[in-house]
């Protein structure tokens, strides 16, 4: 049945039916003829140097081609990245391993079990080295992670505002000032944001062919930047970017960690080319935990400093940022994400120092929310500690020094940048006056009365996403690295058929985020063409226009706009043929119903079918009218969207075991206007999934060796709907002004509210006893022992 769709309306996501049948293609599908299989060597040592490589018993194993090591790749040159700080990841270890799971030697076979069965056979030894793991020892030096660097601290980001020299001297006086005050009260804590592994349900996987009589690579890989990884492995081989085909299919998840170009990807390239056949190679569980790359891995000490009645004069965090052995795609400029909203929704002067160090473990990169989940969660950490130092409702100090709504358009934030649109009081007023909130503080009471642990936790976050803006390119954010030296725009193509259907070609990366629902939906509010009648095709990069990829929340704001903007292109030009057909005037002319008509004469009308017939007929077009019916648009927003939010959190402790409970959960998130109401709950759902993980279960665990102690789901803990509630979402509606949609973005917003939201619940629950802080995850061992010390236990 045919369902024209408005914009904010639901619509039944387009991609599910052949993901509910078992129907959708993803990389590990394809089964291209004579395919041949890759397994690596990889190192048992977090820091070693390699003394001798003999591979002689795995080249001579059944079914072996070929067993490579970096002799054979050294030419092709290390992975690139976009802040080309610290050392570049060779494609194999040169030398010496920097993490364990470091790949020494690819191994290729007719079969999988066959080339993992030689890679056994390869015989490698180490010289084992010193290895740091510990982010304060590595910050010292003591160890070096790579000799011929000058310190384990690759780059330090400091703001206040960001790029002020003078401006940042001046906050730092102001804090310092704030202070010294006999009336005014600091607070400050040192805490952790631990590393995590993105765990996405569908490994990396990666499948190449060489085509030699028209040399070309045609790839196909679960990634969320198919044109970043075409232009990676065209400049690696010397080729033109237009040389190299890649398809992305079906996307199991990628939350940032398929947001990157790995070595594998090269290797089975090079492989294909030498062999003359298809390589394919598909990561297990366990080598996605070494060797995938992992999230956040900070510590810090946050600082605050305010006056009794909750007006914050300064804000400070001091951070340690663990980057790994290697620097890949955006590994350094993770944290600069978090400098971005490290004020947040709040107006008191803040200064940031954020060092990036290397260690001896895997790299680090963008996992969902990048940077900004991070740096909230320090800032609403501290507030939280300082509102019950103050004995103050940490609602009313965060109210009290919100940005005002009144100084939008045109704030710039205390860290130093512009932002879009925001109420931030009318978003945390709907959330803290509504009948749901009021339940979960006299659920807390009553429990408290009878004895048990309860708390109820809030927090704000603001997010910077939709990144678009050109001029963004100057500090990194463009494909430049990889030999393609585009802005990261936004591109839409919209066709109308001969039929009047209608295809949507775009350059976005989805991994599970409804693109082909959203974007037919954009299109058919435009042309009032039932959305069974679009198709929206993605991911191909000879199909597509340029495109940046899926990441950072931006897909509606950026792509999405211009594909809102080229379907009004395609609708001026229907009017006219309309306008033509009909005999009468282009302004006059109205959509709707499968056809167009002259406004206040319905029943002067064409149907698309019969537009779409004469524009494929050039015969009968105006004079000096185009045949066909497409367009083709570019978007380059004048800002990045800042979405916002407020979230709270009602807990129980078990005070025997420390077991924790999250009892309800409620949002009330702002992304700017909704397309499909839907889509933006599950979202969130997900977002807030992942930071209830984060703040109770999860943690990338190494030991000081550099070995990872939790590499399989039998050791890392993942959440499961037993441990979550039903989130209870409501949302307020501030348009960007940056972008025609007025969207802010979505994806991401969940996991930057959630952590700090259910830490600072749990803190409410133990207040009673005394604990100001508990480091995440709140697994029941920490909480008890934090219960036991607060008593004077063991």
């Amino acid at each position: 049945m045919s369902t024209t769709s408005v914009l904010g309306g639901v619509v039944r996501r387009k991609e599910d039916p052949a993901l509910i049948r078992g129907t959708g293609l993803y990389t590990d599908d394809v089964k291209k003829a004579a395919t041949v299989h890759v397994a690596f060597v990889r190192s048992p040592l977090a820091h070693a140097r390699i003394t001798r490589i003999d591979t002689e018993a795995a080249r001579n194993a059944p079914g072996v081609l070929a067993v490579y090591t970096i002799d054979d790749v050294r030419h092709l040159g290390p992975l690139p990245a976009q802040v080309p700080v610290g050392k570049l990841r060779p494609l194999l270890a040169d030398g010496v391993v920097n993490h364990v799971g470091e790949a020494v030697a690819m191994v290729v076979a007719e079969t999988r079990a066959q080339a993992v069965d030689a890679a056994d056979l390869v015989e490698v030894d180490y010289d084992p080295l010193p290895a740091v793991v510990d982010l304060k020892q590595a910050a010292s030096d003591q160890i070096k992670v790579h000799e011929d660097l000058e310190s384990n601290v690759i780059l330090t980001w400091e703001a206040g505002p960001w790029g002020n020299e003078e401006g940042i001297a001046e906050t730092k006086a102001k804090i310092a000032e704030a202070k010294g005050r006999g009336d005014t009260v600091t607070v400050s804590l040192e805490m952790r944001n631990q590393r995590l592994l993105p765990t996405a349900i569908e490994p990396r996987s990666v499948v190449a062919e060489w085509n030699p009589g028209y040399e070309r690579f045609d790839v196909v890989s679960a990634t969320q930047i198919p044109h970043a990884l075409a232009g990676a492995i065209a400049k690696t081989f010397g080729l033109a970017s237009n040389a190299v085909h890649v398809l992305a299919p079906e996307v199991g998840g990628g939350f940032g960690c398929k947001l990157n170009i790995y070595a594998d990807e090269i290797l089975v390239c090079f492989a294909a080319r030498e062999l003359g056949r298809p390589v394919k190679y598909t990561e297990t569980r366990r080598e996605s935990a070494n060797n995938t790359i992992q999230g956040r891995g900070w510590i810090g000490t946050a600082t605050l400093v305010g006056t009794q009645d909750g007006e914050i004069l300064g804000y400070e965090l001091e951070a340690l940022c663990d980057m790994g052995a290697y620097s890949q795609n955006f590994t350094a400029a993770i944290p600069f994400l978090g400098v971005f909203v490290g004020s947040g929704q709040y107006r008191f002067p803040t200064y940031m120092k954020l060092d990036c160090v290397a260690t001896h473990t895997q790299t680090t990169d963008a996992y969902r929310g990048a940077g900004r989940p991070e740096a909230i969660y320090y800032l609403e950490r501290i507030i939280d500690a300082y509102a019950r130092k103050i004995g103050k409702d940490p609602a009313e100090v965060r109210m009290k020094n919100f940005i005002p709504a009144e100084d939008f358009p045109g704030v710039v934030s205390p860290v130093g940048f512009a932002m879009d649109t925001g109420d931030y009081a009318k978003n945390l007023r709907a959330l803290i006056e509504s009948d749901a909130y009021r339940q979960l503080v006299a659920e807390r009471d009553r429990l408290r009365s009878e004895g048990r642990l309860a708390g109820v936790g809030i927090a704000t976050y603001v997010e910077v996403c939709g990144f678009g803006p050109s001029g963004l390119a100057d500090l990194g954010f463009s494909w430049s690295a990889y030999g393609l030296p585009s802005s990261f725009n936004g591109s839409g193509l919209v066709r109308v058929n001969p039929d009047s259907s209608v295809t949507v070609i775009i350059g976005t990366g989805p991994s599970g985020q409804g693109h082909q629902t959203t974007w037919a939906q954009i299109v058919s509010d435009q042309l009032g063409i039932p959305i069974d009648r679009i198709r929206v095709i993605h991911g191909d990069t000879a199909e597509s226009p340029m495109g940046i990829g899926t990441f950072g929340s931006r897909s509606a704001a950026v792509d999405g706009s211009a594909t809102y903007l080229a379907a009004q292109k395609v609708r001026a030009k229907a009017a006219r043929l309309a306008a033509h057909l009909l005999e009468a005037a282009e302004e006059d002319i109205e959509f709707g119903d499968g056809g167009a008509y002259v406004a206040g004469s319905p029943d002067k009308r064409v149907t698309w079918e019969e537009i779409a017939t004469v524009a494929y007929q050039p015969h009968r077009l105006p004079e000096g009218v185009e045949g066909g019916l497409e367009a083709h648009a570019i978007f380059s927003p004048a800002n990045a969207t800042w979405p916002f939010g407020s979230h709270a959190c009602l807990v129980e402790v078990d005070e025997e075991t420390g077991d924790v409970r999250i009892l309800r959960y409620l949002t009330v998130d702002d992304c700017g206007n909704v397309i499909n109401p839907m889509i933006v709950a599950g979202q969130i759902h997900g977002g807030i999934a992942q930071g209830v993980g984060q703040a109770m279960f999860e943690e990338a665990v190494y030991d000081a060796e550099g070995n990872l102690l939790t590499p399989s789901l039998l050791d890392y803990i993942l959440p499961t709907a037993v441990d979550l509630p039903s989130f209870e979402l409501k949302r307020t509606v501030t348009p960007s002004d940056v972008n025609p949609l007025g969207v802010k973005g979505i994806g991401e917003a969940g996991t930057i509210g959630s952590a700090q939201t259910v830490v600072n619940a749990v803190v409410d629950a133990l207040s009673p006893l005394g604990v100001e802080h508990v480091d995440m995850p709140l697994r029941p061992k920490r909480v008890w022992q934090a219960i036991q010390d607060a008593k004077g236990g063991n």
